[in-house]
């Protein structure tokens, strides 16, 4: 980054906050590691503080502080870790990561750390936090309430700090208020706040999702729109009482009065079956294509065939689409391939982090924990089963299948697909997208004047009053491209790809077949479970190849995949005898522990 590269020289001594706009998916996670390498080597800061919104999101901090690639590329061996409300939270490290909820909890610990240190204060997904009025003034709700408490302790954290940087693919809340930190204009007459990009101390980085797209740092994205009808009972009345109402369509010109009531109860009828059995099929055939493609048998996992990302309005809709995805799998499969992730679901982190992490589970069923900042590549499929219709939510949403998978071969080959209900309110956020970046999802004659600079999309996810809803079904698909308008002609022959990339790609290749190895291994008990099998077999690997896979060349990381391919990690255990570290491991491997199938039983 220039802009920190400057601060260093003391070009720009003045920037004490800097604005990452980036578009979601963008790769705004990175830049808090390269702000606090350029910083921390020029002295100008001793630490860095990363806050995000959910607790499933430190992880994913930590590992952009470790990933190898980063730390060769940018030559850093800084580590931060997820640290709960305890004493000493960077515990001898750069920094630490904790959540808004962790400092609205103990306000006076994080204030203090950042008194006690020169601190860079990243502040993520920072649209979670508006300005804080009157206490109990803007706690009308209780999400409105917590993010009021986070504003309010998170203040003097920010007033503290050495440096701000703050991260948003999203400058706008869906209630319009204003976003903790950030300068703004003075108001005008009828209009919204504006952002002063021009505040002194302020630095701006933008990078659009246009720019991005021309750049192929993300994924063109194709959108199912789904209409159907609704009918429903209003007033809470029994259906003995009072007629039904409707059939409505959701795919009207404009937005009516039945249209929100109409959507709810599509959410939770037949229509979301319809809905969901379209995303779950096209999911189903695209990764039955990317096995054939590679010449892969059935049921065997693998990265980068493609996921399915389920957004449910609420936790029992969430619990009825797992049950529906279920049905459709063969016994024993579902509960392996389709898992849950909301707040009500104790094991919801080990599923969000299985889903990322590992091939399978293949699909994912969410309310909120997981459609924002999740970091999972393999998402193709969003099946977005919701009736928010805030700009900055669906923007998140949509860029959980826009992050390019390094998986799942050449760019061209990929393209995020995302289903959804053809109501007017989400076309209307399809035509904000298509306008700012200058694609053309369909020709200019058929777009009315009117609705080149259209309204933003506000719409709370609450629930209608005193409506009952009675049926629905889907009644017709249409697909949309929405893909960028390049600013220059696209080569008739692909550039060839940097080496970085490919080194990239074949370490997350070696890292994927390491891992395979050890659950096959546990699956078939030629190991003991649990211990981190796949810790090990790392620490094996390198022994017997004499270096890490982050010092490799690409002949040696090609030569590493070549003899993984023909060899077992298990039989090579030997390499672990007189480590103290991996004792466990020799002390099973000698015979200590004897599993029927290992025993020929």
């Amino acid at each position: 980054m220039a802009l920190v590269a400057a601060m260093g020289r003391g070009e720009a001594a003045h920037v004490r906050k800097i604005l990452a706009a980036v578009t979601p998916g963008g790769g705004k996670s990175l830049l808090p590691v390269i702000a606090a390498h350029g910083l921390i080597a020029a002295g100008l800061v001793e630490r860095v503080v990363w806050v995000v919104p959910r607790d499933s999101l430190r992880l994913q901090a930590e590992e952009a502080f470790a990933d190898p690639l980063w730390r060769a590329a940018f030559g850093h061996a800084l580590s931060v870790r997820a640290a709960d409300n305890e004493r000493d939270p960077a515990r001898g490290l750069a920094g630490y990561v904790t959540t808004y909820q962790a400092v609205a909890a103990a306000p006076a610990l994080h204030l203090a750390e950042a008194r006690a240190h020169r601190t860079l204060l990243v502040v993520d997904e920072v649209h979670h936090l508006p300005v804080p009025g009157r206490p109990g003034a803007d706690e009308n709700a209780a999400e409105d309430a917590e993010a009021g408490a986070w504003s309010r302790a998170m203040l003097p954290v920010m007033e503290a700090a050495t440096v701000r940087l703050y991260l948003s693919g999203t400058l706008e809340r869906a209630d319009g208020r204003r976003i903790l930190g950030l300068p703004y204009q003075p108001a005008a007459p009828g209009r919204g706040p504006d952002l002063d990009l021009d505040a002194p101390g302020l630095a701006v980085i933008g990078y659009s999702r246009a720019q991005a797209l021309a750049e192929r740092a993300v994924l063109p994205v194709t959108f199912g729109a789904i209409d159907g009808e609704a009918s429903w009972l209003e007033g809470g009345r029994i259906a003995g009482d009072s007629p039904r109402v409707g059939p409505h369509r959701l795919g009207a010109g404009s937005v009516r009065i039945t249209t929100r009531p109409a959507l709810f109860t599509a959410l939770r009828t037949g229509f979301a079956r319809d809905l969901l059995s379209e995303a779950f099929f096209a999911t189903k055939r695209l990764r039955a294509r990317r096995r054939a493609e590679r010449d892969l048998p059935p049921g065997e996992p693998a990265r980068g065939l493609g996921k399915l990302l389920v957004v449910a309005p609420d936790q029992a809709s969430a619990r009825a689409y797992l049950a529906t995805l279920r049905d459709w799998m063969p016994a024993g499969q579902g509960e392996r391939d389709v898992r849950l992730a909301t707040s009500g679901q104790g094991d919801a982190h080990a599923a969000l982090a299985a889903f990322r992490l590992t091939p399978e589970p293949a699909v994912l069923v969410t309310v909120a924990m997981a459609y924002e900042g999740l970091d999972a590549p393999e998402v193709a499929v969003v099946a977005a089963l919701t009736h928010i219709r805030s700009r900055p939510w669906l923007e998140q949403m949509l860029a959980r299948a826009t992050r390019v998978d390094p998986h799942a071969g050449p760019y061209d080959g990929q393209q995020a697909l995302i289903f959804h209900p053809d109501d007017p309110l989400f076309a209307r956020f399809r035509l904000e997208l298509e306008t700012e970046q200058g694609s053309s999802v369909r020709p200019p004659r058929e777009r009315p004047a009117s609705a080149i600079v259209p309204e933003r999309t506000r719409w709370r996810d609450d629930e209608p009053a005193g409506i009952t809803p009675l049926e629905s079904n889907a009644i017709g698909l249409r697909y949309a491209l929405l893909r960028p308008r390049l600013p220059e002609p696209v080569p008739t022959t692909p550039a060839p790809e940097p080496p970085s990339i490919t080194e990239r790609t074949l370490r997350q290749r070696l890292a994927a077949a390491v891992a395979a190895q050890a659950v096959e291994d546990e699956t078939s008990l030629r190991v003991p479970r649990g211990g981190n099998l796949a810790h090990r077999y790392n620490a094996v690997l390198k022994r017997v190849l004499g270096k890490g896979r982050a010092t490799m060349t690409l002949p040696e990381l090609e030569a590493a995949l070549s003899w993984l391919e023909r060899n077992r990690l298990a039989d090579h255990l030997d390499c672990l005898d007189g480590d103290a570290r991996y004792a466990w491991s020799a002390r099973q491997r000698r015979g200590r522990w004897l599993p029927e199938r290992a025993a020929g039983r």
